[in-house]
């Protein structure tokens, strides 16, 4: 439905979708379609409903439905100004966490001693084994090393799952003191597993390191005490490689056993993002260099960061398969450049540091019990849910001009996910050339609304065929070319009917 505007309520459609989203995640609970429809209307149903939980889905989406119903936010902006009290409310996702509304309230985000919760340990060994599972299922054998993505955000607004899903695949759990607070890690006995403990190489958000220090310290002393525990090579695959690491650079085992990675104190992203967004790039090997340089920061159980790119790239060899999970339905994979900026950075420094072509995947833990796709499953859904849906593009449209270059970031996400890891199919290109290119109504009309961003999505889908990850035929780059130059000159200013 676009994007939000401060101080505009949900209309009758928009609230009939967003409470469909919310049921959807109900389970077992989740009510008839007929129902959520009548709650969106403004019928109150619960008290016709004889089955509990059912019940109180309901409850949960009448008044989830009066608060999308009403503006919170600029009374409470006035407020605030007022120098008023404004109520707390903690962060999170609406489709997992519906009593985050109504908006405009003081968000705050967790307790760092209480961080994975009980509930995301859980969660997290389901998805980690969820992950294994589909890997599996597509290769015929376990994974011995896996590259995780960890950003902040996703971690609070889960709990902790991200967490959880990596103690899950070490073969370890948070340990916590007599006050419930954080303390550590401590192994799974080798009894308890089913499976061999997972090699895993795991990245941290800036945001992550910033807000969870505590949390940066278990994930490095769960490696730590994996690569210590006097296991068979075959059910500890992260002790075998830390020890063949420590015997070929002759270091202690303590050096070759770290595997939590982010950047340097005080900076940021890969700067894969930027590259990409400027065209300022030779090749994929430019691109894996730049995210090895800004994220060979290793942080130990002391906390600190310690520039370790040669530890980094050993690690990233032995990975076979690279993935992160998605907590929020508000963003997907395509929405903002992140996401290729951090796990497509480092699935193309995989490749360059000699391991073979990357299995790539994505945990959509938004709705249900969460799906596991591959990348380009997951840029397909994208495409076709988003980009090629015209609900979604008139959506944004509806906003003029930023409608425009949220419609053009979109296409630059999507080409680079093709620049970190080949994995984008070629008609995603043609279809979004023919949807908002060669149509010529549509092309004008994003043009009058933003013509700077017009041009730029022109050549970016020039720019894909020019590197190879989709073949136009002639007339079909002719065409674009033509659009493109049309485009930039109304860039300068220049009219249309009178060049022609």
């Amino acid at each position: 439905h676009g994007l939000h505007v401060v101080g505009e309520a949900m209309n009758p459609d928009e609230r009939a979708d967003m409470l469909a989203s919310v049921n959807s995640a109900f389970g077992e609970a989740m009510l008839a379609g007929e129902l959520v429809e009548q709650i969106a209307s403004g019928r109150e149903v619960s008290r016709s409903i004889g089955d509990a939980p059912k019940a109180e889905a309901a409850r949960t989406l009448e008044k989830l439905n009066a608060d999308l119903s009403t503006d919170h936010e600029v009374p409470a902006i006035i407020h605030a100004l007022d120098a008023g009290y404004i109520r707390p409310v903690s962060g999170g996702d609406i489709i997992r966490s519906p009593g985050i509304v109504p908006t405009g309230r003081n968000l705050h985000g967790f307790d760092p001693f209480r961080l994975p919760s009980a509930h995301a340990v859980v969660e997290g060994a389901r998805q980690a084994d969820m992950l294994l599972d589909r890997f599996r299922q597509d290769h015929g054998a376990m994974p011995k090393s896996i590259a995780l993505v960890m950003w902040g955000t996703d971690t609070l607004k889960s709990e902790g799952a991200p967490i959880g899903q990596a103690l899950a695949l070490i073969g370890a759990k948070p340990r916590f003191d007599g006050f419930g607070r954080l303390a550590g890690a401590e192994l799974i006995a080798p009894e308890y597993l089913t499976r061999p403990r997972i090699d895993v190489v795991i990245t941290l958000s800036g945001i992550f390191r910033d807000l969870l220090p505590l949390q940066t310290r278990l994930l490095a002393e769960a490696c730590l005490m994996a690569a210590r525990a006097d296991e068979p090579a075959e059910v500890n695959f992260l002790r075998a490689n830390a020890l063949a690491y420590a015997a070929e650079h002759d270091c202690p085992l303590e050096t070759a056993a770290l595997r939590v990675f982010s950047n340097a104190s005080g900076v940021y992203g890969s700067n894969v993002n930027l590259l990409i967004d400027s065209g300022a790039w030779e090749s994929e090997e430019e691109l894996a260099a730049t995210y090895t340089s800004r994220k060979c920061f290793a942080y130990g159980v002391d906390g600190k960061p310690v520039r370790q790119e040669e530890i980094l790239k050993h690690s990233l060899a032995r990975v076979q398969t690279a993935f992160q999970n998605i907590e929020s339905v508000e963003l997907g994979i395509t929405s903002v450049d992140h996401y290729f900026d951090t796990l497509g950075g480092i699935s193309r420094a995989v490749r360059d540091a000699g391991g073979a072509d990357l299995p790539v995947y994505v945990g959509d833990q938004n709705a249900g019990r969460g799906k596991v796709r591959t990348l380009g499953e997951q840029v397909a859904l994208e495409t076709r849910t988003r980009m090629l849906n015209p609900k979604w593009y008139e959506g944004l449209l509806q906003h003029g001009y930023e409608g425009v270059r949220q419609i053009e970031s979109h296409v630059t996400n999507t080409f680079g996910w093709s620049a970190t890891t080949g994995q984008v199919e070629p008609w995603v290109y043609r279809n979004l050339t023919e949807t908002f290119v060669l149509d010529e109504k549509m092309r004008r009309r994003l043009a009058e609304l933003n013509p700077k961003a017009s041009s730029k999505l022109a050549n970016r889908l020039i720019e894909a065929v020019e590197r190879k990850y989709w073949a136009a035929d002639e007339a079909t780059l002719r065409a674009l070319r033509d659009a493109s130059e049309e485009l930039e000159d109304r860039v300068e200013g220049i009219k249309v009917e009178a060049a022609a």
